[in-house]
């Protein structure tokens, strides 16, 4: 049943949730009213008897203790010889019940019986009642709960009463007095009142039904609107958008959220085909330059030793051009899926940084590496990948520096943080490149050639995406200020261990 309920429309849930919860506040209204109105009547009934009874007791027991020139007068001497002219087995009321007439202490709509010890009846306010025999055979066990638990109740075909039979006496007699209410005209009326609101109730459930159907078509509108505009939205053009709607509700949040999502997917794809377009160029440039001097050395190669040399120096270097790009493109693969293990550990900064300067030392060529600066630190951080960061820097240093040129290194203990600078005096960025060098396969020469731009140098344009991802994983701030033809100075803020630990 669960799993039913589970494949059901949004739309339809809110729908059933929602009539459900107004046809259960209906139903409960209508039980309650009905409920309250058989305790009211029956709790009238009730206090009206018990009113009479009370009455009676009261009256009963002033009237023994008047004397008999106090008590009403019998019936005067003619009306008693007619009565027993046409009942002979008439006997004369005891003097009580004239106090009670006199009194008007029967309660109307309470029908009392008055009977002697041996049986005779000798008072009775209403003949067309069911006779005492009656009543107390039509005695149910289990009365309705609303109805008195201490009284007896009786039911017929059409009605209910009360009944509540006593024991009195009465100057030395006893008197059997048997009190009837009877709740009729109140149950004919509760009868059409439930099936009034049977009706209603039915009614209810259907107008319950129908608005939470439009309510819930009407809720959910913006959301199967946003849904449509998201369905059109293709792989292949992801520049479209879902509209705003006008309401700043939970729908707007939603529909921004989307759009912002859309706004990352587009740049990510974009990127993508951008990296796939971009590796597949650098990847064609070597292999195309291998095919050719393969080809010139299947013709010409076997019998000059000149071009057979010049052919299988510049296969092996464009080889281990292809091979440090493939590695750049794996690293920034399983940099991308979280692959990329780091194992930090506590680094003597100083030693790393005099260590790297004097391997590029080695490597300079016709510039100048100056250390200028080296103030002792220990950082925590992967050192295999922080040689690595440095050594990009430097070497794009030396790529975009004319011969000749200066690349100074510094390091300074701020305190909490070492400031690095890779400083050189080579052509610079133009401030419009100055964002985009740290993109994969971004370069500042448009036409991507393997020649540095007046430096007879190149790259992939993959080591300054590197860089950035080794400084972004160890919490390194990277500052870039460069100008056209005065060079360019990269600031690195690394933290100090204790501040990385804590």
């Amino acid at each position: 049943m669960s799993l039913k309920i589970d494949r059901l429309r949004v739309s339809t849930k809110l729908m059933l949730v929602n009539a459900a919860i107004l046809i259960s506040i209906l139903l409960l209204t209508s039980l309650l009213t009905v409920a309250g109105l058989y305790f009211s009547v029956y709790h009238q009934a009730e206090m009206e008897l018990q009113r009479c009874i009370t009455e009676v007791r009261r009256s009963m027991a002033r009237s023994e203790t008047m004397r008999d020139e106090e008590l009403p007068e019998p019936m005067p001497p003619e009306a008693r010889e007619w009565v027993l002219r046409q009942n002979p087995n008439w006997v004369p009321p005891p003097p009580f019940l004239r106090l009670l007439y006199r009194e008007g202490v029967l309660t109307p709509g309470v029908v009392l019986r008055v009977v002697t010890a041996d049986g005779r009846k000798i008072f009775d306010s209403a003949l067309h009642y069911p006779t005492i025999e009656e009543v107390a055979s039509h005695t149910i066990p289990d009365p309705p709960f609303w109805a008195n638990a201490e009284m007896q109740v009786s039911r017929f075909d059409n009605f209910y009463m009360y009944y509540e039979p006593l024991t009195l006496s009465w100057r030395g007699e006893e008197y059997q007095l048997h009190f009837i209410r009877m709740i009729t005209a109140e149950r004919d009326f509760l009868r059409s009142l439930g099936h009034g609101l049977i009706l209603t109730n039915l009614l209810g459930v259907a107008i319950a039904l129908l608005a939470c159907f439009y309510v819930s078509r009407r809720a959910l509108k913006p959301i199967r609107d946003i849904t449509e505009a998201a369905r059109a939205i293709e792989v292949s053009d992801l520049s479209r958008r879902v509209a705003m709607p006008a309401a700043k509700d939970e729908l707007s949040e939603l529909v921004q959220t989307i759009n912002h999502m859309l706004d990352r997917l587009e740049s990510g794809f974009e990127q993508q085909r951008q990296f796939v377009s971009d590796a597949s160029h650098e990847l064609r440039t070597p292999v195309t330059v291998m095919l050719g001097y393969s080809d010139m050395l299947s013709r010409w190669g076997r019998e000059d030793a000149e071009t057979l040399d010049e052919g299988i120096s510049a296969i092996r270097t464009e080889a281990e051009n292809m091979k440090a790009l493939i590695e750049r493109l794996l690293f920034l693969a399983r940099a991308d899926q979280k692959r990329q293990v780091l194992k930090k550990e506590q680094i003597d900064f100083q030693e790393l940084l005099a260590d790297v300067a004097k391997k590029a030392d080695l490597v300079k060529g016709d510039h100048k590496l100056v250390l200028e600066a080296n103030d002792p630190g220990t950082i925590f951080a992967d050192e295999v990948i922080m040689r690595q960061m440095l050594r990009i820097f430097i070497e794009n240093a030396f790529k975009y520096t004319p011969t000749g040129g200066t690349i100074t290194l510094s390091s300074r203990n701020e305190g909490n943080a070492l400031r690095v600078e890779v400083r050189d005096t080579g052509i610079g960025i133009a401030p419009e490149h100055q964002e985009k060098i740290f993109e994969r396969f971004y370069r500042v020469d448009s036409s991507r050639s393997k020649i540095g731009e007046g430096t007879g140098t190149g790259g992939t344009g993959l080591g300054l995406s590197i860089a950035r991802w080794i400084a972004e994983t160890h919490d390194i701030g990277i500052k870039l200020e460069s100008e056209p033809g005065k060079g360019t100075t990269i600031r690195l803020s690394i933290p100090l261990a204790e501040d990385t630990e804590t």
